[in-house]
């Protein structure tokens, strides 16, 4: 017999997911966290950090009012690091406090200190005293998620050259910034310090960023980052990182080109945090990433007792994945079949403006040689825009002509990661154009760009004479 049911490794969006479904089931459940609150990455460093911080500075910058009081208008003149600090702890403490009760209600029993396998079943459990306990479990979920990939060549000191971890822990905002890794962190923060009015410059060794979105979308976006004076330096490799005289961080990259800011930050990718976790007792290997391969419908590894969801699984490393993930995986573990999970999920970038995309891009319809039309609208064409004072933002359907299915759905600008949702239902439930040109949508709102971008496509669609709406 062991000690419980279901030992979880992590308390972020997969774990305590996996934790609460497994104890409203009957089930006995340990949680072992290594930091001093539950949360995990998510919480702590990750997730509600990083958006607090960007609702932070776009309330105190007043940069959602700048369409109608120009560039130079500010809510609070003086913006300090401490302004924006002291609402992420408040928001941090509230989520620490609603898991903390989300656990006692559900009789979820909590262990802070390091795990590491000792065996199959067994768990050992260091504290931060350095006291050992081994635990044992039927069943075991590896939820330890990602920590920030930290190269030697980088001179990390916490202060000036810092990872995405450090960086929601600033003592002072810098002047200039310079942003390495053009992925969704990188871009999620270059815009954020942006709209502080802060001399961005982003690098990425690639030509391109954000590949898995709709190109247009990236043109345009693109177009946002050049107008808020965010400067891209793409396509070309780091060949040195170094601290001037003045201890500021200077950047040589390959192309000749050096690039020199008050601070730099390292967002270059994330590893699994299994280093630690003594793998090898249980049979279960990682890839140079530190990533665990599992099968994706149950979320089971190679021992199939033992499960991992979350960041340390990889793609598509999103909070919402992963709390679906940690659910699946607890529900298999004791005996439920789960539905088939929908086949399409939205995945939101935070950054300056929002980017939120559902279903297939362009890019992948005509790989698949599906017959296609698009349709856009632009925020600045609705009346809720006018009344935002929006001068950007974009959004992108499109359509099968054939069956008239949507396929997908693509949004630059305020609210995308809100608005994508509607896109996510019609296209999960199969839906066609005809919802979005037939339906009545509030008015005056920035949904209202689903019918106009629908009206724009059906009027490129070929179509008999009699078809659709007179006045489209």
């Amino acid at each position: 017999m062991h000690e419980y049911e279901m030992i979880v490794i992590g308390s972020g969006p997969s774990g305590r997911r996996a934790a609460i479904q497994a104890a409203k089931l009957g089930k006995s459940v340990l949680v072992i966290e290594k930091g001093r609150r539950v949360g995990g990455v998510s919480v702590h460093t990750g997730t509600i950090p990083s958006k607090t911080l960007r609702e932070t500075v776009l309330n105190l910058s007043g940069w959602r009012e700048r369409g109608f009081y120009g560039r130079s208008y500010r809510v609070k003149q003086e913006i300090e690091a401490s302004d924006l600090m002291m609402r992420m702890h408040k928001t941090l403490d509230h989520e620490v406090e609603v898991l903390e009760h989300q656990f006692h209600r559900n009789a979820v029993r909590t262990r802070w200190g390091k795990a590491r396998f000792a065996g199959p079943h067994e768990i050992e459990v260091t504290s931060e005293s350095g006291e050992t306990r081994v635990y044992t479990a039927a069943t075991i979920l590896i939820a330890c998620g990602t920590r920030p990939f930290r190269p030697d060549y980088v001179p990390f000191n916490g202060v000036n050259v810092l990872d995405s971890d450090e960086i929601v822990d600033l003592k002072k905002l810098p002047r200039s910034l310079a942003v390495i890794g053009a992925g969704v962190i990188g871009v999620e923060y270059a815009t954020i310090f942006s709209a502080l009015d802060v001399a961005v410059t982003l690098i990425e060794p690639r030509p391109t960023f954000l590949d898995f979105i709709d190109k247009e979308l990236i043109e345009e976006f693109t177009h946002d980052l050049r107008d808020c004076n965010v400067a891209l330096r793409l396509g070309s490799a780091v060949n040195s990182i170094k601290l001037s005289e003045a201890g500021r961080p200077v950047v040589a990259l390959a192309n000749g080109r050096v690039v020199q800011a008050e601070m730099l930050l390292f967002a270059a990718g994330r590893v699994g945090a299994t280093d630690a976790l003594n793998l090898e007792a249980a049979g279960i290997a990682t890839d140079h990433r530190g990533r665990i391969a599992v099968t994706p419908a149950t979320l089971q590894t190679s021992v199939p007792h033992i499960y991992a969801a979350g960041d340390v699984i990889g793609f598509p490393s999103l909070a919402s994945t992963s709390m679906e993930q940690g659910r699946v995986a607890a529900c298999h573990a004791f005996g439920l079949e789960p539905a088939a999970p929908p086949e399409f999920f939205p995945y939101g970038i935070y950054s300056v403006p929002e980017i939120s995309t559902v279903g297939m891009t362009e890019e992948e319809v005509r790989k698949r040689e599906i017959a296609y039309e698009c349709g856009v609208a632009r925020f600045r064409e609705t009346s809720r825009g006018h009344i935002m004072g929006l001068n950007s933002g974009m959004m992108k359907m499109i359509f099968s002509t054939r069956t008239r299915r949507l396929l997908g759905v693509h949004i630059v600008g305020e609210g995308a990661t809100e608005l994508i949702h509607i896109g996510q239902a019609v296209l999960n439930l199969k839906g066609t154009i005809d919802y979005f040109i037939e339906n009545t949508f509030n008015y005056p709102t920035l949904a209202e760009a689903y019918k106009i971008a629908g009206l724009d496509a059906w009027n490129r669609m070929a179509r008999p004479r009699s078809a659709g709406p007179l006045s489209a």
